[in-house]
Formats: C-alpha cells, structure tokens, sequence
C-alpha cells in the first residue's frame, strides 16, 4: 500500500512540475525586432593595373622550333617590362599561362591532318605607374608581344575602404532603427542579426582587349613602329565601392 501511496505522489509531482514548465514558457515575452536596411559608397581613382600580355608563335613542322621562338620573344617582353615596373612599390611580373600544342585541320573527307604548332605564353603585369600602361603596352608589342588580353584597374586599398563604409552604414542603420522605434514607442534593446556585404561597381573595369593593331602601323619593309606613334591611351576611370547591411534589432 505504500508503494502505491509513494508511486502516486511521485507522478502527481512530475505532473506538477511538467505543469509549472509549461506555464513558465507561455508567460515568456516575445522579443520584437526592427529590420534596417542601410549602404554607403565611394569613388575612388584606381591606382593599380593588371595588363595580360600574350606571345605566340607558330610553326608548320617544328614544336620545338616554335617554343624556341617564343622564349626569345618572351624573354625579350619580359625584360623590358621588367625594367620599367618598381618592385619597391609592390610591382611585379608572372606567368599566367603557357600552351604549346599541334593545331589540326579536317579535310573534304573528314581526316584529320596536321597543320601546324603553336606556342604561347601570357604575362601578367602588375604595377601602380598606371601612368605607364599604355607605354609598356607598345613596349611588348615592338617586341613581338601579340595579343594584350586583359587591363584590369584596382584599388590597393580596397579592404581599409570597405571597412570605413561599413561603419558608416552601420552608423546609419542604428539611428535609423532609434528614431523608428521610437516613434513606435519602444526602444532598442540588442541586436538580433547582422547581415554586411562589400562590393564594386565592375562597370569602369572592362576587359580591355588589342589584338596588335599597332602592327598595321608599322613598316612592312623595315618592320619598325614609327618613333612619332604616341603612346596607346588608357583611361582607368573610377571604380565605386558600395558596402550593404542588413541589420535586425531586438526592441521593447
């Protein structure tokens, strides 16, 4: 009898318990919250260039005989450039890419012939004398560079930016959350969420691309560019910097 007695008291306080869990947790306040959206943004004067320079050279038996004539020309490009970039200031030069490969053609009757062989290397160049862009870029054609792939602008100190933006929109996000939920009756009391992002407008940073139409300038009998050619134009433009937030407070 008194185990049935001591079972039944036992179970009437679990109930009891459960029961008082369970009022404890609907009496819980909700916690409201107010969602802010806020950017900031800046244009700034790029101060870094990246130019892709590309050498090919082919031959019509020789694989060899073509990665030869590329690494006189490569090393030729590369030499130049070299002596006009400033190492000290963060400049440098690399190898993007190297393809030595037998191009094949189809005849009439759908066999596969060979045709020829090409070779081709692409520098990077990356360099803060913007100023010297387009004259490194006749440089390496004169010396047999054959394709300018790519010119992209940058900015160096794109991350401290990003981070200044980022405070500022913070900034404005949290009096923007004061001043609503005040005007709500409330106040701010934490914060639930923070989203942030930080990008750049990529309009002003076109893949600039040259297929060597400097070569049509130059003397097909003496096979040199004309000392009065000025130097190609580039223009960097501005590059604007946009930093997002979405930020979620709790209110009272």
């Amino acid at each position: 009898m008194k185990k049935i007695i001591t079972a039944a008291v036992i179970a009437g306080m679990i109930v009891s318990i459960s029961g008082i869990s369970t009022i404890a947790a609907d009496n819980t306040p909700e916690r409201g919250t107010i969602s802010v959206n806020t950017n900031a943004s800046a244009e700034i004067t790029p101060d870094t260039v990246e130019i892709n320079i590309a050498i090919k050279t082919k031959d019509n038996k020789s694989l060899q005989k073509a990665a030869s004539e590329n690494k006189i020309t490569s090393d030729n490009v590369y030499n130049a450039l070299k002596a006009m970039i400033n190492y000290q200031n963060g400049d440098y030069i690399k190898t993007a890419d190297y393809d030595a490969r037998p191009v094949y053609t189809y005849t009439s009757n759908n066999k596969k012939v060979l045709d020829k062989y090409e070779v081709s290397n692409s520098i990077i160049v990356h360099t803060k004398n913007i100023d010297k862009a387009g004259n490194m870029i006749d440089k390496a054609i004169s010396l047999g560079a054959t394709d300018v792939k790519d010119l992209r602008f940058s900015v160096s100190s794109y991350e401290n930016k990003c981070n200044e933006l980022l405070e500022t929109a913070s900034k404005k996000a949290k009096t923007r959350a004061d001043i609503t939920a005040k005007a709500s009756g409330t106040y701010i009391t934490g914060v639930k969420n923070l989203n942030i992002s930080c990008t750049e407008n990529t309009a002003n940073r076109v893949p600039y691309r040259l297929m060597t139409n400097k070569m049509a300038m130059m003397d097909n009998a003496s096979g040199a560019v004309a000392e009065a050619a000025p130097a190609t134009p580039i223009q960097s433009g501005i590059i604007k910097i946009y930093a997002n937030l979405n930020a979620v407070y709790f209110i009272k």
